[in-house]
């Protein structure tokens, strides 16, 4: 076991619910480590209000600033370099990265996508399975390769998808989950339990398969 805490950046556009539990469980010591920096491309996120609260720095990074997606990942990847992470949390971060900016940070970067991958990548998710009329829904936490929701996938939670269900229900019914399965993976990560090689996830030195960890 890894004793050292390992630095954590988030990484966040929106509401950073993912970001407040991850940074409750690194409170809890849940995680090995602990939340140094917290970064969105959205000024009025109120994930900036959650760092705030928990005395994190954060900054804002507004995209709309910046002429292109190579000039705003480099300005990314300094404010990040600034606070020296072992490890970088994508939580509802809403920005395609460049494949240099992946590539940067391959093995380091880990996303929670609301789906069960590899169905339904990009945005949509949770109309998406109720439209086709699937019987269960859920979410995937992975690490991040060049590929839209691509990278190989760690751990995934499942949820019912009832008859009557809005995509606001649905999405409710995932968060909950994804709650859960998040700050353990970064967890597992911190620790060295989980690994990205050659394009596949590893969990104590064994391949994982498509599905990751909780594969049925």
């Amino acid at each position: 076991m890894v004793s050292s805490q390992k630095r954590i950046v988030i990484l966040v556009s929106g509401n950073g619910s993912n970001a407040q539990a991850i940074i409750d469980a690194c409170a809890k010591k849940a995680i090995n480590g602990s939340v140094v920096k917290l970064i969105s491309n959205v000024q009025s996120a109120h994930a900036l209000t959650i760092a705030a609260k928990s005395n994190i720095p954060s900054t804002c990074i507004d995209h709309k600033t910046f002429q292109d997606r190579d000039s705003f990942d480099m300005s990314l990847a300094q404010a990040i370099d600034a606070a020296q992470p072992d490890i970088i949390v994508l939580a509802g971060f809403m920005r395609i990265l460049s494949h240099a900016f992946v590539a940067k940070y391959l093995g380091k970067l880990l996303n929670i996508h609301p789906s069960l991958l590899p169905k339904y990548t990009g945005l949509g998710t949770h109309q998406r399975a109720i439209d086709n009329e699937d019987s269960e829904h859920g979410t995937s936490v992975h690490f991040v390769t060049p590929e839209l929701d691509g990278g190989p996938v760690v751990l995934q939670a499942k949820v019912p998808v009832f008859e009557d269900d809005t995509a606001d229900d649905l999405a409710l019914r995932v968060l909950v989950q994804e709650h859960k399965i998040y700050p353990l993976v970064v967890n597992w990560l911190c620790n060295e339990r989980i690994a990205l090689s050659n394009k596949k996830a590893f969990f104590d030195g064994q391949e994982l398969p498509e599905c990751g960890y909780a594969s049925d």
